[in-house]
C-alpha cells in the first residue's frame, strides 16, 4: 500500500471461493494481504461466512465472480456482504469480475424473468455500496443498479497480448450484430477493418449464421466476444469464415465460462488460438489453444482509485 493510500485510511480485500487466485494477484499488486474470513458449508449445503478481523468503519472489497457453480457463488457473495454490513464496515464494494445471470436482460417473450435486474437488486439489498465489474453482457445492465457501478473492460490486457504478436493482413470479426460496438472498439485501437456476422439464435446456446458482411478471404481474423459458454456460436462463426477463405482465426473473450463440451468443440474447430482473461478460473492445460491474460492489474487499479476517490474513467483511455 502506498503512503497516499494509507492517508485515506485502511481498506480490506476479501475473497470468496469462486476465484481466490485472482484475488491474490490483486492483493499482490496493491501491496496488501488478503483479509481473513471463513466460508464454510453446513451439512445441508447452506453457506456460513465468518469475518475473522475487525472491519468497523473500513473500506471493504469482496472479490467474487458469479461463475459455476453460479447459485452457490452468488449466495456466497450476498452472505459475505451481509456479514460485513452487520460487522459495521464503512463501505462495501462488490468486485464481480464476471456478472452471471446477465443474458436475461430484457423480456424477449411473455412471462420470463429479467434475472440481470433481479441479481442487481439482490446485491444492493445485501449491503453493497458500489459494484465493480468487467465486460457486462449488455451495457444497459448498468442502469439496473441504484448504486454506483464501475463497468471496466478487459480490452487493455487483450490488446497488449495481441500487439506483442506480429500479425499481418488482419480484420476484426463481430460474431453478431449485438457485439458490433465491442468489435469496432477493438478494430479502431488495432487499426483493423471490421466484418459483421448476421447470426440468428433459434433457441438458447444454438446459433445459425446467415450472412457475412465484409471480406475475410486470405485474412487473419480476430473474433471478439464478451464470453464463451458452450462455444457453439463461436465455433459456428469460425467455421463459416473459414469456409469463406479466412487464413487464420484467433478468438478472444473476457469470460471463459466453457460449459459442457466447449473445450472439445474449440479443439475441433478452425480456431487456432482462444484468448481468455482470468475473471473465471480456467484450466488452460485442457487445451493447447487456450491462452490466459490477467485482468488483475485493471481491477487493482480500479480498487486503488476507488479508495483514493480518484477518477475511474481514466482507465478507459
Amino acid at each position: 500500500m502506498t503512503p497516499d493510500m494509507r492517508k485515506r485510511g485502511n481498506f480490506k480485500v476479501f475473497s470468496g471461493n469462486a476465484n481466490p487466485a485472482l484475488a491474490k494477484k490483486i492483493c499482490d499488486i496493491l501491496g496488501v494481504p488478503l483479509s481473513e474470513a471463513n466460508v464454510n458449508r453446513f451439512a445441508d449445503g447452506e453457506i456460513d461466512v465468518r469475518i475473522l478481523e475487525s472491519v468497523r468503519g473500513e473500506d471493504c472489497y469482496v472479490i467474487q465472480p458469479t461463475c459455476n457453480p453460479v447459485n452457490d457463488n452468488l449466495m456466497e457473495l450476498l452472505i459475505f456482504m451481509d456479514a460485513l454490513r452487520r460487522a459495521s464496515a464503512g463501505r462495501i464494494t462488490a468486485v464481480v469480475p464476471y456478472y452471471g445471470y446477465a443474458r436475461a436482460d430484457r423480456k424477449p417473450a411473455p412471462r420470463v424473468a429479467i434475472t440481470a435486474k433481479l441479481v442487481a437488486n439482490l446485491i444492493t439489498e445485501a449491503g453493497a455500496s458500489r459494484v465493480i465489474t468487467l465486460d457486462l453482457h449488455a451495457a444497459q445492465i448498468q442502469g439496473f443498479f441504484d448504486i454506483p457501478l464501475d463497468h471496466l473492460y478487459s480490452r487493455p490486457a487483450i490488446l497488449e497480448y495481441i500487439r506483442n504478436r506480429n500479425f499481418e493482413n488482419t480484420v476484426v470479426v463481430s460474431p453478431d450484430v449485438g457485439s458490433v460496438e465491442r468489435a469496432r472498439s477493438f478494430a479502431k485501437r488495432l487499426d483493423m477493418g471490421l466484418v459483421i456476422i448476421d447470426k440468428r439464435r433459434p433457441r438458447p446456446n444454438e446459433a445459425v449464421v446467415y450472412n457475412i458482411i465484409g471480406d475475410v478471404k486470405g485474412k487473419t481474423c480476430f473474433i471478439f466476444d464478451d464470453l464463451v459458454d458452450t462455444a457453439g456460436t463461436l465455433c459456428q462463426v469460425a467455421q463459416s469464415i473459414k469456409e469463406h477463405g479466412a487464413a487464420k482465426i484467433i478468438a478472444a473473450a473476457t469470460h471463459g465460462v466453457l460449459s459442457r463440451d466447449a473445450i472439445e468443440r474449440i479443439d475441433k474447430s478452425p480456431i487456432e488460438e482462444l484468448i481468455l482473461s482470468d475473471t473465471i478460473p480456467v484450466n488452460a492445460s485442457k487445451s493447447a489453444k487456450i491462452k490466459i491474460v490477467s485482468v488483475a492489474p485493471i481491477l487493482a487499479e480500479a480498487i486503488k482509485r476507488n479508495h483514493m476517490g480518484e477518477s475511474i474513467s481514466e482507465l478507459f483511455k
